[in-house]
C-alpha cells in the first residue's frame, strides 16, 4: 500500500510539474503578441525617424544647391558687369587715344596763328606768309580727320562748357552774357572739350 501510495504521489507531482508548465506555455504564448506589437511599434518608429533624418539630409542638400546656384548667379552677373566695365574703359580708351597727342600740338596752331597775323602787316614776308599759311591748312585739316572741331564762340551766348571768362566789358548794345571776343580758340576732340575756348564776355 505504501508504495502504490508513493507511486500516485509521485504521478500526482509529475501531473502538476506538467499543468505548471503548461500555464507557463501559455502565458509566454498570451504575451507573444503583445512582444510583437511592441516590437512592430518601435520598428515604425524606428523608420519614421531615419525617414525624418534621410528628408532633413534631403533638404539641407537641396538649401545648399540653391545657394550655391544663388552664389554662381552673383558671380556670373559680377563678371559680366565687369567685362562690360572693361570694355567700356577700353573703348573710351581707343575712342580718344590721339588726345594727348592733339593737346600738345595746339600750342604750334596757336604760334602759327599769330605768326599769320604778324606777317599780314608786312608786305616783304608774303612768301613766308604762304608757307606758314600752308603749314597750318595742312594741320587744321590732318585735325579735322581725326574730328577736332573749332569751339564756334564769337557772338555767342557765354557757355561755361566750352568758355572760359577771362575778361568781361559793358557794351550797351550787346545782350549781358554774350562772347564779344575770342582771346585763344577752343578745341572739341569728338564731343569732348580738349580745350576751352578763352573769351571776353559783356558784362
Amino acid at each position: 500500500m505504501n508504495e502504490e501510495n508513493k507511486t500516485k504521489e509521485n504521478e500526482k507531482v509529475k501531473t502538476e510539474k506538467i499543468d505548471n508548465k503548461s500555464e507557463e506555455v501559455q502565458k509566454t504564448e498570451e504575451n507573444k503578441p503583445k512582444e510583437i506589437q511592441e516590437d512592430k511599434k518601435t520598428l515604425k518608429k524606428e523608420k519614421k525617424h531615419k525617414k525624418e533624418k534621410h528628408e532633413d539630409k534631403l533638404n539641407e542638400a537641396f538649401n545648399k544647391i540653391s545657394e550655391l546656384e544663388d552664389k554662381l548667379l552673383r558671380e556670373k552677373a559680377e563678371m559680366i558687369n565687369l567685362n562690360k566695365r572693361r570694355d567700356d574703359e577700353m573703348h573710351r580708351m581707343l575712342k580718344y587715344c590721339n588726345e594727348d597727342l592733339i593737346k600738345d600740338i595746339l600750342p604750334t596752331i596757336d604760334n602759327l596763328e599769330r605768326a599769320i597775323q604778324m606777317t599780314k602787316e608786312d608786305e616783304s614776308n608774303k612768301k613766308l606768309l604762304e608757307g606758314v599759311k600752308m603749314v597750318y591748312c595742312n594741320l587744321i585739316n590732318t585735325l579735322e580727320k581725326y574730328e577736332v572741331k573749332i569751339i564756334d564762340g564769337n557772338n555767342k551766348p557765354f557757355d561755361p562748357t566750352y568758355h572760359e571768362a577771362v575778361l568781361t566789358e559793358h557794351v550797351e548794345d550787346k545782350e549781358v552774357g554774350l562772347v564779344l571776343e575770342v582771346l585763344q580758340k577752343g578745341y572739341l576732340y569728338k564731343e569732348r572739350v580738349i580745350r576751352p575756348a578763352m573769351v571776353k564776355v559783356n558784362e
